[in-house]
């Protein structure tokens, strides 16, 4: 029994280490920002010196207009560039999910936007909106059509396609590397029982990539709610709020404002919005497997 019971530990054993390191790096600035959440803490005070005011914090914010219109700026952002960049990427490997010559520098052209620095993205972009010299509004003169103010009135759609710009890429490439390892019996069945290629990707491919898809939506919505950089550099959150996401709005309030208390509880609303989507997303996925395997099985019994 002994020697049974340690070679079902030996694996965990193990990843003893490794869990505890992960432990420590992971649960304890957790619980350290958490407890800093309940306190009226600014940076000239240790953490110990800080007056405990229990959930106010976290009340204070819940009415703070500014703070909830930062929070619509952030799910509203979020939404579109997670959305926009999954339809483009998406549809970009159906497109190219093919033997075409040269498509190793296809490759290599499309994921450049995401290997420069997210600061030189900003000021790229900012200055290709200059209301006077960037490129977009020079076209416009061009063809005779009235200026636009980029980063004023539409701020945010234009911070939006930056994003959508610099990270679709990453999308087209998990995408891509999906679409090429699917099993191809399944795929020349579907051609040898006649369907089109539309048939194809709408009930073999898609389906099958899926849960691909989920992940890599995942972390692309998870990475959207703290664009910083990008952001700060073109429009530094304005005009007004309406380009402040909350990423922006809790690096103001440690550093600007100096309410590490108020900061800390901004990000735990942050986490938690981030938890209830992550955790939507995988039960849907969870649900998607369920119904297809129910599904089989029926196919299964009916043959």
């Amino acid at each position: 029994m002994t020697s049974q019971f340690f070679n079902r530990m030996t694996p965990y054993m193990f990843m003893a280490p490794a869990g505890i390191i992960m432990a420590i790096a992971l649960i304890y600035p957790l619980g350290y920002m958490m407890y800093g959440s309940l306190l009226d803490w600014n940076p000239s005070q240790s953490i110990g010196e800080a007056e405990f005011v229990g959930l106010k914090n976290y009340v204070t914010l819940w009415f703070d207009p500014a703070f909830r219109e930062s929070l619509g700026v952030t799910l509203t952002f979020a939404f579109f560039v997670v959305f926009a960049e999954m339809l483009i990427g998406v549809g970009l490997a159906l497109l190219l999910d093919r033997n075409i010559r040269g498509m190793s520098v296809l490759r290599t052209l499309f994921i450049l936007p995401m290997m420069i620095a997210p600061v030189v993205v900003g000021l790229m972009w900012r200055y290709m909106y200059h209301p006077s010299i960037g490129i977009f509004n020079r076209f416009l003169d061009k063809v005779g059509l009235e200026k636009v103010d980029w980063l004023g009135q539409n701020a945010l759609m234009s911070v939006i396609l930056a994003d959508i710009w610099q990270w679709t890429p990453f999308i087209f490439i998990l995408s891509l590397a999906a679409l090429q390892s699917l099993p191809q019996s399944a795929i020349e069945a579907s051609r040898i029982d006649g369907a089109t290629p539309w048939q194809q990707i709408v009930y073999i491919k898609l389906p099958m990539m899926l849960p691909i898809l989920i992940v890599t939506a995942l972390l692309r919505l998870i990475d959207a709610f703290k664009v910083l950089e990008v952001i700060l550099v073109m429009t530094e959150g304005g005009p007004g709020l309406s380009t402040e996401i909350l990423a922006l709005r809790i690096s103001r309030t440690a550093t600007e404002f100096r309410e590490l208390g108020v900061a800390a509880a901004m990000s735990n609303y942050l986490l938690m919005l981030l938890m209830i989507l992550t955790v939507s997303m995988f039960a849907f996925t969870r649900w998607q497997e369920r119904r297809a395997n129910r599904l089989a099985a029926a196919i299964q019994e009916d043959e």
